[in-house]
């Protein structure tokens, strides 16, 4: 049996011919197409007070079979990122080893060839596992002033293990990609990599709602040089990647089920290159509930939602082209996220200035529901 036949999954796909995208859902091994006017976006259907129960009872139309749209060979079908109106956010330096791995970008300033060296000097200096310090606790706080005594205090190191989680923009609403799009490397970047992710998709009202999974491209180089390159490093076209589609929490899979999620990644390249790893989320260091709080509250809303990427602990550091020059994306690499309860999130790797650009929004998005009569 499916993932896709246990679950309450959640969607959107694009009908050759254009007009709007359609909220679907899957049943049978069938995509469903699920819009109506009471609901014409999934952000609408987030909003409701219960989601699952929504789309588990929906009427629909069979648009294809599943197998065909996740594997790009339904005719006339494109299956999109599985969010539209939601802002699109992300959590850093969540593991210990994505800790480690932005400490070493920050003091190879971009070159990679230091990173072996600087990895070694700085498991020497602060062991480990630093997997059992609380973010703010005191011990963390200990921690933080034997690094500053030894003067390798960085600013990851900050939000790593100090009180306040770090959380960006990824990319503005509607600007992500889908199962099976290409993803985009800005050309200026030499040093890049995956994160995969779980992203969880959240009301506006803070409430979770349930997970998909996420490529969090990032160029290693650009943040190396400078954490206020964040932006560049991190939002460009075709930069962020969500899918397949969202499962949402029902009464056999909730947020303790994303808690003991692991993580797989596959990275296949053209040139016969290999790589693989995991990301456990047992190991995350800040729970899902206070990155979330730290997201979105009283401090600050959003009307619309958010999907939230939660961090990753796998920073590749297999060689690809020579001994100490570490791993870097190549054009065409096909990237593979996966785990059981979620499905594959699969992409290949292109430049951001060659990839589909963003061009429909929420403007070109409202039009076309209104031409449709569902708004």
């Amino acid at each position: 049996m499916s993932v896709f036949d246990e679950g309450i999954f959640l969607g959107r796909v694009r009908l050759d011919g254009g007009g709007h995208p359609r909220i679907v859902t899957v049943r049978d091994g069938k995509v469903v197409d699920i819009t109506a006017k009471a609901a014409p976006t999934v952000r609408d259907i987030c909003e409701m007070d219960d989601p699952a129960g929504y789309v588990r009872s929906a009427q629909g139309n069979v648009v294809a079979d599943l197998d065909a749209v996740l594997e790009g060979q339904a005719d006339g079908v494109t299956l999109l990122s599985p969010v539209d109106l939601q802002a699109i956010k992300a959590s850093g330096v969540t593991f210990v080893v994505s800790l480690l791995e932005r400490v070493i970008e920050e003091q190879a300033k971009g070159d990679a060839g230091r990173a072996d060296q600087l990895r070694g000097e700085m498991l020497a200096l602060i062991g480990e596992d630093l997997s059992q310090l609380v973010p703010g606790s005191d011990a963390a706080m200990a921690v933080k002033a034997k690094l500053i005594e030894k003067g390798v205090w960085s600013q990851y190191l900050e939000v790593g293990i100090g009180p306040d989680a770090e959380i960006f923009t990824k990319c503005q609403p509607m600007a992500s990609v889908g199962h099976g799009a290409s993803v985009g490397l800005h050309p200026i970047s030499t040093w890049n990599n995956p994160e995969p992710e779980v992203a969880l998709i959240v009301s506006s009202t803070g409430e979770i709602l349930g997970a998909t999974l996420g490529n969090d491209v990032n160029l290693r180089d650009v943040e190396g040089r400078s954490a206020l390159l964040l932006g560049k490093a991190k939002d460009n076209n075709a930069s962020a990647a969500l899918g397949p589609f969202i499962r949402l929490f029902d009464g056999d899979f909730s947020l303790d089920d994303v808690k003991q999620m692991e993580i797989a990644l596959e990275v296949v390249g053209e040139d016969g290159f290999r790589l693989s790893g995991h990301s456990s989320m047992s190991q995350i260091s800040r729970t899902p509930e206070s990155l979330v709080a730290a997201a979105l509250g009283t401090h600050h809303q959003y009307p619309d939602g958010l999907a939230l990427y939660l961090g990753t602990m796998f920073a590749p550091v297999q060689d690809r082209d020579g001994e100490g020059k570490g791993f870097t994306h190549k054009r065409g690499d096909v990237v593979t996220i996966s785990t059981p309860a979620l499905g594959a999130l699969v992409n290949t790797v292109g430049l951001c200035t060659e990839c589909a650009p963003w061009t429909y929004g929420p403007r070109a998005l409202m039009g076309d529901l209104a031409r449709a009569g569902l708004l």
